[in-house]
Parts: C-alpha cells; sequence; structure tokens
C-alpha cells in the first residue's frame, strides 16, 4: 500500500471535484429556453450532493492514508514521490508528509464537507443562486487541492507555487460571495498575501543559487544543512519569516485578517483561518527552521517578543469587538501567538505543543466561525447588542455555541488546552519571562468568550430574536463532530501527539539547540 500515489489522489481528488461542478449545465434562468438535453438541468440539490460527495471521498482517502502511514517513523518524511518536472530550472514534483503534515491535511479533509454541508442552505433555491452555489463550491473544492499540495510539498519551488496559488480561490470567494465591503477586503488580502510571497520568492531564488543545483535543486532536503554566509541566512531567513508571518497571521502584519473574516461567508473564514492559516506557522517549522538554523537562534529573542505581544493584543481588541466575526478573528492573532511562541522556545514539548494546537485551532475556530454564521442567517447580523436572551430562544443552539466557546478559552477536557498547556510549558524551559507574560492570555480569553456569550444569549430576550429557529438537524451534524473530535483529542491526545512529537524532536536536531526538559518533566526527576 505505500506504493499507492496517496499524497497525488488527494490533490487530484478534489481539482478533480472542482471541475465537475464547474463542468454542470448552468440552469436555465426563467424565461430562458430549457436545455436541448433529455436530462434536466441539475438544481442546487444536486450540486449540494456533488461537492458533499467528493468531499467524503477525500474524507475516506485522507483515513486511507493514515492507516498507510507508519507512525512508529512519524519523524520522517513518508508516502513519497517524486518526479522531475522542469528540470532545467531544477523543479521537481516532491511530495511527502511527516507526522505534521498528516495532521493537517486529515484536519482539512474533515472540515471541508462541514463546510460544505454548512453552506447547504447558502445562496438560496433560485437559479442564480443556484449557480453561484456550485461556483463557490467548486472554489472551496479547489483551494482543497492546493491545501493538501502545500502541506505536502517537498520541492522549495513547487512549495512557492502552490502558496501563491491558494490566494486565487481564496480571493473570489472573499470577493465574489462575502460582505457589503467584500472587494475591499478581498484586495487587501490580495495585496498582503502577494507581498509576502514576492518577497519569499527572492529568497527561494537566491537559497537555489547556493544551493548544489541540479535537475532536483529546489528538493528540501537537499537544501537543507547548507554551510551559508551568516549575513546572507539571515537575509533569507527574514524573507521567508515575513511572508509566513503575514499568512499567520501575526503582529503587526495581521490587519488584513479582520476585514477578511469580517466579510467573507462562514465556511470561507473557516477554511481561511482555519486551515489556511496554517500554512504560516507550518512554514516556519519546518522551512525556516530547518534551512535557517543560526538565522532563527539569531531571530528568536525578536520572534518570541511579537509573539507575546500578538497574545496581549489580540485578546485586548477581542474583547472590544461588536462584531462577531470580528471578534473571533482577532481570538486568532492571539491564539498564533502562541504557536508562534512554542515554536521559537525550541524546546521539544513547545513545538509538540505548537503542532497539535494548529490542529485544535482549526477545528475551535472553524466550529466558531460556523455557529456565529448559523446566527447571522436567522438574524441578518452578526453584531452582539443585535442579540440577548438567545439562551431561551435557541437552547441547543446556545449549548454548542457554549461548548465550542469554552474550547476557545482552552477549558480542561478539550483538545485546545492540551496544546495551550504544552505550549506555556514548554517555553517556560528557556523563556520563563514570555511564558508568564503569555499566561495573561489564557486570562483574557475566558473575558472575551464569557462576556461575548453573556451578552449575546443570557439577560432578556431581544424582541428581535423572539421565535428564531433552534439549530437544525443539519446544523447539528456540522458542530458535532467538531466537538466530538475535541473531546476525544482533549482527553486522549496521545495518538495525535504521538504523530507531531518525532517530527518536534527532529527540528530541534536541525535547529541545533539543546532540547530543555519542560518543567513537568524537570520536576519528576
Amino acid at each position: 500500500m505505500s506504493s499507492f500515489p496517496w499524497l497525488t489522489t488527494l490533490i487530484v481528488l478534489p481539482l478533480l471535484g472542482a471541475v465537475v461542478l464547474w463542468a454542470l449545465p448552468r440552469p436555465a434562468a426563467r424565461g430562458e429556453a430549457t436545455y436541448s438535453s433529455d436530462a434536466p438541468a441539475p438544481g442546487p440539490r444536486r450540486t449540494r450532493e456533488v461537492a458533499f460527495g467528493f468531499a467524503v471521498v477525500e474524507l475516506v482517502v485522507t483515513a486511507l492514508a493514515v492507516v498507510a502511514f507508519d507512525t512508529s517513523k512519524a519523524g520522517t518524511v513518508q508516502l513519497t514521490e517524486t518526479h522531475s518536472w522542469i528540470p532545467a530550472f531544477g523543479v521537481s514534483y516532491a511530495v511527502g508528509v511527516n507526522g505534521l503534515g498528516l495532521v493537517l491535511i486529515a484536519m482539512s479533509a474533515l472540515l471541508v464537507p462541514l463546510v460544505v454541508l454548512a453552506a447547504w442552505r447558502e445562496q438560496g433555491s433560485e437559479h442564480g443562486a443556484s449557480n453561484r452555489l456550485r461556483q463557490y463550491l467548486a472554489l472551496v473544492l479547489l483551494l482543497q487541492a492546493f491545501i493538501v499540495a502545500v502541506f505536502a510539498a517537498r520541492d522549495l519551488f513547487f512549495f512557492y507555487l502552490v502558496f501563491e496559488a491558494m490566494l486565487i480561490p481564496v480571493y473570489f470567494m472573499i470577493g465574489g460571495f462575502g460582505g457589503l465591503r467584500r472587494r475591499y477586503a478581498a484586495v487587501k488580502f490580495l495585496l498582503y498575501s502577494l507581498a509576502g510571497g514576492l518577497i519569499m520568492l527572492i529568497g527561494v531564488i537566491a537559497l537555489y543559487l547556493h544551493g548544489p543545483g541540479g535537475a532536483d535543486g529546489f528538493l528540501i532536503d537537499k537544501l537543507t544543512g547548507l554551510s551559508l554566509d551568516p549575513t546572507l541566512e539571515r537575509w533569507l531567513f527574514i524573507s521567508f519569516f515575513v511572508a509566513f508571518a503575514i499568512k499567520a497571521p501575526m503582529f503587526p502584519l495581521h490587519t488584513w485578517l479582520p476585514d477578511a473574516a469580517e466579510q467573507a461567508p462562514a465556511g470561507t473564514s473557516t477554511l481561511l483561518v482555519g486551515v489556511l492559516d496554517k500554512v504560516g506557522t507550518f512554514g516556519m517549522l519546518t522551512l525556516c527552521l530547518p534551512l535557517f538554523p543560526h538565522a532563527s537562534r539569531w531571530a528568536a529573542p525578536v520572534i518570541i517578543v511579537l509573539a507575546v505581544v500578538s497574545i496581549l493584543y489580540g485578546a485586548l481588541l477581542a474583547i472590544g469587538q461588536q462584531d462577531m466575526y470580528r471578534l473571533v478573528a482577532y481570538t486568532s492573532v492571539s491564539h498564533f501567538g502562541f504557536i508562534v511562541l512554542g515554536i521559537f522556545a525550541f524546546t521539544s514539548t513547545s513545538i509538540s505543543g505548537s503542532s497539535f494546537y494548529m490542529v485544535n485551532h482549526g477545528f475551535s475556530t472553524g466550529a466558531l466561525f460556523l455557529l456565529v454564521g448559523f446566527l447571522a442567517a436567522r438574524r441578518g447580523s452578526v453584531r452582539i447588542d443585535a442579540f440577548g436572551g438567545l439562551q431561551r430562544a435557541v437552547p441547543v443552539l446556545a449549548g454548542l455555541f457554549l461548548v465550542v466557546g469554552l474550547s476557545a478559552l482552552a477549558l480542561p477536557g478539550l483538545s485546545p488546552f492540551v496544546s495551550e498547556f504544552l505550549v506555556l510549558v514548554g517555553s517556560f524551559a528557556t523563556q520563563p519571562a514570555a511564558a508568564i507574560v503569555a499566561t495573561l492570555g489564557v486570562v483574557l480569553a475566558a473575558l472575551y468568550i464569557l462576556w461575548m456569550y453573556q451578552r449575546a444569549f443570557h439577560g432578556p430576550v431581544n424582541a428581535a430574536v423572539e421565535g428564531l429557529a433552534d439549530a437544525s438537524a443539519r446544523e447539528r451534524w456540522v458542530i458535532g463532530p467538531l466537538i466530538a473530535v475535541m473531546l476525544v483529542l482533549g482527553f486522549v491526545p496521545g495518538p495525535a501527539l504521538n504523530l507531531v512529537r518525532p517530527a518536534a524532536q527532529v527540528t530541534i536536531t536541525q535547529v541545533g539547540v539543546t532540547d530543555a526538559p519542560a518543567v513537568a518533566e524537570g520536576s519528576a526527576q
């Protein structure tokens, strides 16, 4: 089974699904001539079924790929494929994953069918709306193909191409299907991301020119461990790090995110913040540290300060938001600060926690965005002051929101707690001051989540929310699996940690630092 092209299959399947959706005949509008074909044009239901079917098949194939992966060697790159692509320029089609890449692909494979299911009633049932839904779901599947490719890429130029290509579907998902200021938000997202990508391209080319060259000169394995001039290595590190810090998003390069999250459909925000932004921290961990170990150690003190600022700044701004989408976006700025702190604390415990945090944040924040989308569909607004007393009006939806909100503040028993605890404990071993200050972010998280919940769901019932429909069976099927995953990983995190921990230990070796034991481990000895 190991010879089967699992990763290529996972890239091609959603691509094929997007092509099938785009190839479906456009439903005739009222007054237009009917199709000459005997078969009627597909309506919104057929469009949804096709998209959901491809997303479920992708999830099944991902599960089979996990089975084929040797978990006892999770720190090594497996399921590899390498084919010469543009030999004159040293470019290859090379894919493979270690434990971290595998769990991130699995996370996206679970989120995409839920996003499709959440969008089941979006755009209405008219013919024009059906066409819009078809286009939107095709973009979702196209984005999924790029997500798998970027987490699996083992050729640096191929990674860069996919890194930039991801912008295309997201731009149209925001600009074509978002709110009133969607075009502004889409252009701002695109400009920030393109600027970061162009800066990284300079570093990609410069690194290749100082590498071994040849037909496979962009292979990451060949570019790791190069002996570079210290000044050159620092500039190359900066070129990569800036692009990843924009994508992450990290203070002060985060300002595109609140606008994008506010204007984008809930499903788009789920994939953008829950999955796509992980490319930033994934790139820091799998490219910046191994390719530029000396520069990583040199830049770590400044990056740790920025990470702590992100934690506190994002949390404080979240407290002051009235728009729920913007509130969730700023919580993500805070959460990404924890992830970056763990990466640059340079302990296997902190890096394992950051890796696990990427997965847990995707489930938790993705569920929050989807729930806010459900509220927006009912009320026509996501302002907190537009609600009030929702717990009595929609008790099931309120209960789902409470559990997911508690996961965002890292309540023990839910998986985000495990990752946040590992980051703080692991970081304390090498960066005690930063870890102590970062702990304030945990307190602020309780404030911004519980205060939002108190204003929207408690108190007198707002007349505007009386008679709102409670969570439907479809909506429960969207949020239920995410809560179940967070509960399972909260009580039994071992299998997931066993996938990311070996990769963290390999990274520590590549950076050239001595792994400091976590405080809990040291006290036990």
